[in-house]
Order: C-alpha cells, then structure tokens, then sequence
C-alpha cells in the first residue's frame, strides 16, 4: 500500500497579503483609508540674526576703534606739570602788582606784617612797568633759613634795556602758606621813598 503525503505550499509573508488585499478593495470599489503617516520633528522657526555695524577708527564719537577684543587703545602718560617754588611765584606775583597788571588788592591774601603797606606806596608809582616789551622775571635766587619758616628772595627784571632789582621776604605761617613780609626795589626801603628822593 503506497501513501502519497500532500505537500501544501508554505504561507506568504503578512507583508505580501497586504498589497494584494489592497488591490481587491480597489477592485471592488471600496474606499481604502490611506496609511497615517509618521510623526514629523517640529523644530523652532529660526530667525535671521542682523549683523552688527562695524565703526571704522575715527568714526562718529562713542564707537569704539577696531582692535583685538579686550584690548583698550593706549593713552600716553602725561607728566604733571612741576609746582614752581615759592619765592619764584611770589616774585612772578610783585612783579605783576609793580608794574600795573594787578591792583594791589590782590594780594591782600598773601600779605603779612608791613608787606602789604609796603605795596601800597609802591604800586601806584608802577616802578616796574616799562614802555617796551613786557618785563620779564631774569632771575629769581632765595636763601632758607635754619627753622624753614623765612625765605630772603632776590630778583633781578628786566623792564626793557633797564634791569632792576627787587629783594623780598616770605614767612610761613602756622598753616604752612608763604606770605610776604616786606618787599624792596633797588635796596630801597619804601619808607625811605616817601621821605626823599630815588636813588
């Protein structure tokens, strides 16, 4: 007795059954729901970014100059100017009163003693002014004494072709200014003037 077993062909892969299954609908008239598609990443909408104008040197003021990031542009360093010594801006001060640039009052504040008085009856007469060229401050030397608080000033000023002589004293007081003390021209004392002549 032979026994003939029948072979029954392997099943086909879902993935087959469902174009097939697709094309019956279709065939048939039946409206097939198309497949959903997958889910797309939304990104951020991306805004254009407007470049930052670039100011040349010697641009509009307030830009600041090209250069590497950080860096400041150097300044050059500017020395202070040197204070001049008093008696030299004392003689500079007499100088201005004698010969008419300043009234006397004004140096009501850097006076002391018969400095003031002495200006007084030297100022009108301007012994110091000169017809020519403005007079000039030639030299001015000074001698300190041992406490630091009394200067001896000489100062020769040229008032065109003359040059005259002006001898003064400055002291310093308990709020360490420099007053004038007295004040002479040509070694002539003030009050010798009022009693004679000009030597």
């Amino acid at each position: 007795m032979t026994i003939t077993l029948a072979t029954t062909p392997p099943a086909e892969p879902a993935k087959a059954a469902r174009p097939a299954r697709r094309a019956v609908g279709e065939a048939a008239g039946e409206a097939v729901a198309p497949r959903p598609a997958a889910p797309r990443a939304t990104s951020r909408p991306v805004t254009p970014r407007t470049p930052r104008p670039r100011t040349a040197p010697g641009g509009p003021a307030g830009s600041r100059p090209r250069g590497a990031a950080g860096v400041r542009p150097s300044v050059p360093h500017r020395t202070p100017p040197r204070a001049l010594p008093p008696h030299t801006v004392f003689a500079e001060r007499l100088l201005a009163v004698l010969s008419g640039e300043r009234p006397v009052h004004w140096m009501l504040g850097y006076t002391v003693g018969e400095g003031y008085e002495q200006l007084v009856r030297l100022a009108p007469d301007t012994p110091l002014r000169s017809l020519g060229p403005r007079p000039v401050l030639r030299r001015c030397a000074m001698q300190l004494d041992a406490g630091r608080t009394v200067i001896e000033a000489f100062a020769s000023i040229a008032t065109g072709p003359r040059v005259r002589a002006m001898a003064f004293r400055l002291e310093r007081g308990a709020d360490h200014r420099w007053r004038c003390a007295a004040v002479e021209l040509d070694g002539l004392r003030p009050a010798a003037r009022a009693g004679g002549g000009r030597a």
